[in-house]
């Protein structure tokens, strides 16, 4: 049976999680540890942004600061996330995988089926999303927004057509790094706190649209699911 590593790391600052993910996948580049499934929260809320963000142009810097909120840039691409009451994975596997595909989007699929079925492990009727009109496929391309769960993206999480999950991925020295926010709770004001806005009517607008696009698993059942039963749930 292939061996592969399970970590929880519980509670961590920002700066450690994401220099985590990098040393995981520098050994798993160089053959001294075998492929990874890490589970880990947030010591205090932070917000990360993409690799390719522009925090000065997208990102209320003083707004992050006044709240106290720490501030990270990942590894991988994809835009802002406040992590906050949340379960964040992580996947560390060579792209030589024999069951990881060449193309960057199925890689995606084969993976985050793992999350799938821990949503559906917590009960929930959770699916992929799969963009498929012409608009859906332009905001990929050219994303209207600097806010992560405005929109999902290719196979990323929903549940009753609202995104509960976002994943971000990346590839260095033969080796694929996924990671993604799986949604506990969500508190969109603060979250919306620490993005530049044109106005306030853009701001309400976002916020609408928040609502209607993003969910949190324990606005979605009458139980409240902790981060440990999450965990266990994925893990399984």
């Amino acid at each position: 049976m292939e061996k592969w590593y399970f970590m929880n790391s519980g509670k961590c600052r920002g700066s450690y999680n994401m220099a985590m993910d990098e040393a995981l996948l520098t050994f798993h580049s160089e053959g001294q540890i075998p492929p990874v499934i890490r589970f880990y929260e947030w010591a205090e809320p932070t917000l990360s942004i993409g690799y390719f963000q522009t925090a000065a142009r997208d990102i209320n810097l003083e707004a992050v600061q006044a709240q106290g909120i720490d501030f990270v840039r990942r590894p991988t691409g994809g835009r802002a996330v406040l992590h906050e009451h949340e379960l964040t994975y992580s996947v560390i596997v060579s792209e030589e995988h024999p069951d990881m595909p060449k193309n960057v989007t199925e890689a995606y699929r084969v993976i985050s089926a793992g999350i799938l079925s821990g949503f559906h492990e917590l009960g929930m009727e959770a699916y992929f999303s799969v963009p498929e009109s012409k608009e859906q496929l332009d905001d990929l391309k050219k994303p209207k927004s600097a806010v992560c769960f405005d929109a999902p993206s290719w196979y990323e999480l929903v549940v009753e057509g609202k995104k509960v999950a976002g994943s971000a991925q990346t590839r260095q020295k033969g080796v694929i790094l996924q990671h993604g926010a799986i949604l506990l709770d969500v508190d969109i004001d603060k979250l919306l706190s620490v993005f530049k806005f044109e106005s306030d009517e853009q701001k309400a607008i976002m916020r609408d649209k928040l609502v209607q696009k993003a969910v949190a698993i324990n606005d979605l059942t009458d139980a409240h699911i902790t981060a440990a039963q999450a965990t266990e749930a994925f893990r399984r």
